[in-house]
């Protein structure tokens, strides 16, 4: 397929989601609301993109005003130059709505619908230069991610639904020989941590011995904790019970009073995180396991 012809498919996807976005926004407002909590999280600078933070302060919106944030946030799809492009925004919050009807929450389904058919459309492109190209020339500043997000919503009677600050992984796999290269190059690294370089040099030293010790066919794995994120847990039992990304405001269709919503609180980072211990990792500062066999 041309790339023009992939252009001009992203582009009639693209404006369908954006059609049906912009539908959905206004009959949210329009809509009976219960009640509407967004959480104000601090931009995330081209500066700042590249450290995780250690504190987070969330500011919480309430009433009419939230409403308008949480409309705003299911369009924030495009680039603010200003702001990081690599470290997305999330937009925690909560609204409770009253739809007997179900009006609003076909909308939502035609919504989501559209936004995984127009990933789907990117995906069936060739390769990663050949999707970035055509998404790129057909949807300038576009953030695809933020393209791709999931309006998530609920339309049981949970008992609850509060907010949690989640730490995920980036995991990678690789050989003995791999870490034990990995280990090397570190070596040359100036002053890490603020230690002199003697006692560096012997941390890296005993690290290496760690691993060269392992079988020669051992698999290891490094589980990296990534930026931490707002994620929603929806309870109905001790046992039945899920939690889905807080990236954009949740959804609760004609909720019970009896219903416990929870808030999303400030985040701060907990030193000696508790899945170093869990794990057990071989070189703790780059958490490097092995994996079982």
């Amino acid at each position: 397929m041309s790339s023009s012809t992939n252009q001009f498919k992203l582009k009639a996807h693209f404006d369908h989601l954006m059609e049906l976005t912009s539908l959905f926004c206004v009959e949210l407002k329009q809509s009976d609301v219960i009640s509407a909590d967004y959480y104000q999280l601090p931009n995330i600078t081209k500066e700042s993109e590249e450290k995780a933070p250690e504190k987070i302060q969330v500011q919480k919106i309430t009433g009419s005003k939230a409403i308008d944030k949480i409309a705003l946030a299911y369009k924030d799809i495009f680039l603010d130059e200003k702001i990081s492009g690599k470290v997305l925004l999330r937009h925690p919050g909560i609204i409770l709505i009253n739809d007997e009807t179900n009006t609003l929450q076909a909308r939502l389904k035609e919504v989501n619908k559209a936004k995984e058919d127009f990933k789907n459309a990117i995906l069936q492109i060739e390769n990663n230069d050949a999707r970035f190209e055509a998404v790129h020339s057909a949807i300038p500043n576009l953030m695809t991610l933020a393209a791709y997000r999931k309006i998530h919503s609920e339309l049981g009677e949970p008992y609850s639904v509060r907010f949690t600050w989640m730490t995920k992984h980036a995991t990678r796999t690789l050989t003995k020989d791999a870490a034990l290269e990995m280990l090397s190059k570190s070596s040359n690294y100036n002053n890490p941590r603020m230690i002199d370089q003697e006692s560096w040099l012997s941390l890296v030293q005993k690290e290496k011995v760690r691993v060269a010790n392992l079988p020669e066919k051992s698999k290891l794995r490094i589980r990296r904790p990534t930026r931490v994120s707002p994620e929603v847990n929806v309870r109905f039992t001790a046992e039945n019970r899920y939690h889905v990304s807080a990236a954009l405001p949740f959804i609760l269709f004609n909720p019970s009073k009896n219903t416990k919503i929870g808030t999303l609180r400030h985040y701060e980072k907990v030193e000696n995180h508790p899945r170093k211990r869990e794990y057990n990792f071989l070189v703790d500062r780059i958490y490097l396991e092995k994996v079982s066999e």
